[in-house]
């Protein structure tokens, strides 16, 4: 049975009407396939001949895409091999769902935080929506610390592409950071260069978040910039 035949005995209808609404946009045909499912035939593709599964496989559907992803985060191999998969890998992402399940499954990183900060250098600078995201999202993951998060500020404030899932991106990242090292985010939040609209919807975020106690959002609150709409 190949890959797509797996895939396509795992198909839930009713999981694929719902995520296909998650992901207005999407070019690729959805199948179905539940995530834990997904990473599950990761892991076994991954203790085979998974550089020929990447060159070879089936790229047509939203989930043979994804399970690359997910088998560049999980096979084993050096540094270097991961971030050259990482390179081919990244061109392929055309939606937040597999931009942020990839960045998810990049745990290596951990173990090599400076070789990566310096690899998202350039994605973070790029003019490409998909690019941007991808490095604000391993920021997100990998970086939201008092080591970084100066320097991972910095990068918002240069952001200006405009697309909806960059913004949002950026968003969701101050307001994670806010939960890390709240007390630089809190400076941050009082001097820096985002945009208005990304600005209040990571306030909205952080009062969202059952992380951030009741008084704290209430400051967090009063900071909004008035007469925008998010």
């Amino acid at each position: 049975m190949t890959v797509r035949e797996e895939l396509l005995k795992l198909a839930d209808e009713n999981f694929k009407n719902f995520h296909s609404g998650l992901i207005p946009g999407n070019e690729s045909p959805v199948i179905g396939v539940r995530m834990p499912l997904l990473k599950k035939k990761a892991k076994e593709l991954a203790r085979g001949d998974w550089r020929q599964y990447l060159l070879q496989g089936h790229e047509d559907y939203y989930e043979e895409i994804m399970l690359k992803g997910l088998v560049i985060g999980t096979a084993a191999m050096d540094v270097d091999e991961r971030f050259s998969h990482i390179r081919w890998f990244i061109p392929k992402i055309r939606n937040w769902a597999v931009c942020d399940c990839f960045c998810g499954s990049l745990k290596f990183t951990r173990k090599y935080k400076k070789e990566v900060w310096d690899f998202l250098k350039p994605y973070l600078e790029s003019g490409e929506e998909y690019k941007i995201r991808f490095g604000v999202v391993m920021l997100l993951d990998y970086f939201a610390d008092e080591e970084y998060a100066e320097q991972a500020f910095r990068y918002f404030d240069r952001i200006t592409h405009e697309a909806y899932y960059v913004r949002m991106a950026v968003a969701w990242a101050v307001s994670f950071f806010f939960i890390k090292v709240p007390d630089q985010t809190m400076a941050y939040l009082r001097k820096n260069s985002l945009d208005d609209w990304t600005y209040n919807k990571a306030l909205q975020k952080i009062t969202e978040s059952f992380r951030v106690d009741q008084e704290t959002k209430m400051v967090i609150r009063g900071m909004k910039r008035r007469n925008v709409i998010v």
